[in-house]
């Protein structure tokens, strides 16, 4: 969820929640989606473009069964979302806020309103984009039959060109509604991301007045010829008319990776980066030069390269760099997060009224969230500490887990264990990662005994006995 109230659409029992759209007749005489014009003898003579129609048989509907680990216990929250079939293999573009790796069960309806299974084939939080595969052997045992849709250009739409939101808003069954685009390079400088992960970094986004409700998230935002410019994802809560989609140019990089690799892996460098705009005089710039660095993450390649705060970043590899507005902002960061992981990349840095090279070794973009489970027994739920948590937290190394629930009454919150603590060692063996604490509850669950568990709370050691 977007800070402002912005919302994924994605109907789900948590905080984000996807859109779906169901199936509305749109008449007008425009002539490029649906016409009611009258014919010679008075009757009305519908028509809609054929690419249009078929983009309509590939949206399908999408339900998901995931599990959670919140409030020291697993839980199954149950969702639905849209999505849109790209191949003849019954490939599916969606939102990553409606599927992921947590997800047990997919569920797919399609046009014809039959159902079939489907599985992951790859998650990118950082964009907000997944595929998935429907079942095929399920598809030709049964003699099931799909359309599938293609993507136009997002960098050739225009404000006021006119762009239809096709899903299954709230669970209904397909819908279009229609609007028009009303910003092609929206930016939103923080994103609280999807359940904790971060997303946005990379691209700006289109901006739609074509209705999107919780469901829509995964849907296709297309043209009247039925191409695909981008992908509904978010809306303003308590707003009218305020629809967000990623654009066709990410959901096309995105696709492409995903299938590849079933992962995308970027550079990171640990800035965070800041626009110029009415700062250039202070800074002794000309306007459209360079991207300010606000801060720079401890410990990260840019801390190790002598990179600080007011540096600012004029050419990266030779090629300058124009960070004036926002709205630049993300493609410069995917630039960077292109390069291969490992890469050496030189940026001329101007510090006061001198330049210089920085090389820079980047290293792959992790995540903050790290892989979470719940000890049900203790009441505990707990999460790996990645290099990005334990950067951010100004943390000695990523060691240890860290505490995201504990359920009342249980042994974990009795002991007095909180969210937010860190556990170092427990019966005084050090604690690396979930796979530690999980080799303790195995032999837990065969002998429950009383455990000392050593933890960190706010840089402070503290000690806690956990008893069966």
């Amino acid at each position: 969820m977007l800070k402002e109230s912005i919302s994924p659409s994605i109907t789900h029992r948590v905080k984000i929640r996807p859109v779906l759209i169901g199936l509305v007749m749109l008449l007008g005489c425009a002539g490029f989606f649906l016409t009611g014009c009258q014919t010679t003898n008075g009757s009305i003579s519908p028509t809609i473009h054929p690419g249009f129609e078929n983009l309509l048989n590939a949206v399908v509907r999408i339900d998901v069964r995931e599990m959670t680990f919140e409030g020291g216990t697993k839980r199954i929250d149950s969702g639905v979302g849209s999505g849109v079939i790209l191949s003849k293999d019954g490939l599916i573009m969606t939102n990553a806020h409606v599927v992921s790796p947590r997800s047990i069960e997919i569920s797919v309806t399609l046009a014809n309103l039959e159902r079939v299974n489907a599985t992951l084939v790859g998650w990118d939080h950082w964009t907000d984009l997944a595929l998935i595969r429907i079942d095929m052997t399920a598809v030709r045992k049964r003699k099931l039959e799909f359309a599938y849709a293609s993507f136009g250009s997002s960098d050739l739409l225009r404000p006021g060109q006119t762009v239809f939101a096709v899903g299954t808003p709230h669970g209904l069954s397909r819908t279009v509604t229609k609007g028009i685009i009303s910003n092609t390079d929206r930016y939103f400088e923080t994103s609280d991301g999807i359940r904790g992960y971060e997303t946005g970094y990379f691209n700006t986004w289109l901006q739609t007045d074509a209705a999107i409700n919780p469901g829509n998230s995964g849907g296709p935002l297309v043209t009247a010829d039925g191409r695909i410019v981008g992908i509904n994802t978010r809306t303003y809560l308590g707003a009218q008319n305020l629809g967000f989609a990623i654009p066709s140019r990410t959901a096309i990089m995105v696709k492409k990776e995903l299938v590849e690799k079933g992962r995308i892996e970027r550079s990171y460098i640990g800035i965070v980066p800041g626009a110029l705009q009415d700062l250039e005089d202070f800074y002794h710039l000309d306007a459209n030069a360079g991207m300010l660095i606000n801060s720079v993450d401890p410990g990260s390649p840019a801390d190790d390269s002598r990179l600080r705060a007011g540096d600012i970043i004029l050419a990266i590899n030779d090629e300058k760099v124009d960070g004036r507005f926002p709205e630049q902002l993300p493609t410069i960061q995917s630039k960077i997060a292109s390069f291969p992981v490992g890469s050496i990349i030189d940026l001329l840095i101007k510090r006061g009224n001198d330049g210089f090279i920085f090389s820079v070794e980047t290293e792959l973009l992790e995540s903050r969230v790290g892989e979470e489970w719940a000890f049900e027994k203790w009441g505990l739920s707990v999460r790996n500490i990645s290099k990005a948590y334990a950067r951010e937290h100004r943390l000695e190394n990523d060691r240890g887990v860290l505490v995201i629930g504990t359920q009342p009454a249980y042994p974990a919150a009795k002991a007095g264990i909180k969210k937010g603590d860190i556990i170092a060692k427990i019966n005084n063996t050090e604690i690396d990662d979930l796979l530690g604490v999980e080799q303790i509850y195995g032999e837990f669950e065969k002998n429950p005994d009383s455990l000392l568990f050593e933890t960190l709370r706010n840089r402070s050691v503290s000690f806690y006995v956990l008893k069966p």
